[in-house]
C-alpha cells in the first residue's frame, strides 16, 4: 500500500483563533503571573468536575505531588506509610508517592478497562496503608463504587489521578468528584492542551490551602498572587506585609502562567466539541477494526461509564499468532505513531528499586507485553482514519492471517 509522507500522531495541538486571541490578550495586558485567566480556568474546570476548589499548576505530575504531600501533612502520615497504586499507569503516579517518602504498593488491573481492579485491592492492605491512588487511564473512569466502599471500610483516603480523563461520568457523576483530591493534566497530547499544565481539585478547604502553599514554595497563603495586597484596609495591609515573605512549609515552584491558562480556558469553552470528535473517531476505528477482534482487544467501557478517548488502546490477544513488536513496527513504518500502554513494573528504575515484580501481576504483564495505543484525536480526518485501518489490514493480509 502507498505510504503517507507525514506521521499520524497520538495527539495534537488544536489551536484555534479563540486560543490565539486569549493569549494575545494576556500579552497585551502584560500580566503573566496568576491572574484572571488562571482564576476563571480554575473555577470552571473544578465546577465541571464536581469540586469547589481548583488549582492550576505546572503539570499533572506537579498536581499529584502536592496532592500526596498535602494529604501526608494534613493526615499525619509518616515516612514509609503505603499508598496503593495500579500496576499499569504512567510512571508519575507512583513516582510522586516515592518522592513524598511513602511506599507504593501495586495492585493488578482489570483486563478489559486496564484500570485498577477493585477485586485485587484488599489483599494488599496492611496497617500502614493510608490511601488508594485510583488512576482513570486512557480516557475512562475506574470502577469507583467498590473502591470507595473499601476506602470507607479501612478509613483510607482516595487520590483520583485523572490526568488522562476529563469531563466524562461514572454512574452519573463526573470524574474527579470521587477522590479526596483529584488531579488532571493539560500536557501536549492530552484532552485539553496548554503545552504544560495540570490541575488539582478538591472539596476540602484545608487540602486546597495546603496545596496552594506547596505550589508556591510553601508560602503563607496570605500572599500568593500580586493582587492579594490590593484594596485592603490599613490594618489588613499591615498584617499582610508583615507575613508576605513568610514560608511556613517546604514547597515547590509549580506555578503556571496566564498564557497556559488562556489556552486552557479557550479549550475549556470548546470541550464538548473536542470530546464529541474524539468519541466519533474512536467509534469509527472500533467499527472498522472489528474484523480483527479475533486477534486484537479493542477499547471497551461498561455502560455505566463514559469514555473520553484520550487515546485508542489495543492489546494483542493471547494465542493470536502475532507479535506486538511486528504489528507496532508495521504501523510505525507506515507513519502511524504508537506508544506502549504505560508499562511500569518492568521499567529499569523500578526493577532496580523493587526487583522483578511483573510475574506477581499477570494482567499488567500481559498488557506490558502486548499493549500499545494509537491516536483518535479530534484533528484526524476520515481519510487519515481510513488510512490507519488500511495499515492494520495490510499487516494481517501480508501475513495471510485473515
Amino acid at each position: 500500500m502507498k505510504k503517507i509522507n507525514y506521521q499520524i500522531g497520538v495527539g495534537c495541538a488544536d489551536i484555534t483563533q479563540k486560543e490565539k486571541s486569549y493569549v494575545m490578550d494576556v500579552l497585551n495586558k502584560e500580566r503573566l503571573s496568576h491572574g484572571p485567566y488562571s482564576q476563571k480556568f480554575e473555577k470552571s474546570f473544578a465546577k465541571a468536575h464536581g469540586c469547589k476548589y481548583g488549582l492550576f499548576v505546572n503539570s499533572g505530575t506537579g498536581a499529584l505531588r502536592i496532592a500526596v504531600a498535602a494529604l501526608k501533612e494534613a493526615e499525619g502520615w509518616k515516612d514509609g506509610d503505603e499508598v496503593l497504586c495500579p500496576a499499569v499507569t504512567f510512571v508519575a503516579s507512583s513516582n510522586v508517592i516515592i518522592m513524598n517518602g511513602l511506599k507504593p504498593v501495586f495492585v493488578d488491573v482489570d483486563s478489559r478497562t486496564y484500570n485498577i481492579d477493585p477485586r485485587e485491592i484488599e489483599k494488599h492492605i496492611t496497617p500502614k496503608t493510608k490511601a488508594i491512588m485510583v488512576v482513570n487511564l486512557f480516557g475512562q473512569p475506574a470502577d469507583m463504587e467498590p473502591m470507595l466502599k473499601i476506602a470507607r471500610k479501612y478509613k483510607l483516603k482516595v487520590i483520583e489521578d485523572s490526568c488522562e480523563t476529563m469531563f466524562v461520568k461514572y454512574k452519573g457523576k463526573p470524574v474527579g468528584s470521587f477522590g479526596d483530591i483529584s488531579c488532571f493534566s493539560t500536557y501536549v497530547a492530552h484532552l485539553l492542551v496548554t503545552g504544560v499544565g495540570g490541575l488539582a481539585c478538591t472539596n476540602n478547604q484545608k487540602y486546597a490551602e495546603i496545596m496552594k502553599s506547596l505550589a508556591n514554595h510553601g508560602r503563607d497563603n496570605i500572599y500568593l498572587h500580586i493582587d492579594d495586597d490590593k484594596n485592603l484596609s490599613r490594618r489588613r495591609l499591615a498584617q499582610l506585609v508583615s507575613r508576605r515573605f513568610n514560608f511556613i512549609r517546604l514547597g515547590y515552584s509549580f506555578r503556571a502562567t496566564e498564557m497556559e491558562a488562556a489556552l486552557g480556558l479557550a479549550q475549556m469553552e470548546r470541550k464538548d466539541k473536542i470530546l464529541k470528535a474524539r468519541k466519533k473517531n474512536a467509534g469509527y476505528l472500533i467499527n472498522k477494526l472489528k474484523p480483527l477482534e479475533k486477534y486484537l482487544q479493542l477499547p471497551w467501557h461498561p455502560k455505566y461509564a463514559e469514555h473520553s478517548f484520550m487515546m485508542f488502546p489495543i492489546v494483542v490477544k493471547k494465542d493470536s499468532g502475532i507479535r506486538k513488536a511486528d504489528l507496532v513496527m508495521h504501523l510505525e513504518n507506515y507513519n502511524v505513531e504508537t506508544r506502549d500502554m504505560l508499562p511500569l513494573l518492568n521499567q529499569p528504575i523500578y526493577k532496580k528499586l523493587f526487583g522483578n515484580l511483573e510475574n506477581r501481576y499477570p494482567v499488567a504483564k500481559w498488557v506490558n507485553d502486548n499493549g500499545f495505543y494509537i491516536g483518535c484525536h479530534q484533528k484526524l480526518s476520515k481519510k487519515e482514519l481510513d488510512y490507519i485501518v488500511a495499515v492494520f489490514k495490510d499487516f494481517f493480509d501480508s501475513r495471510k492471517i485473515i
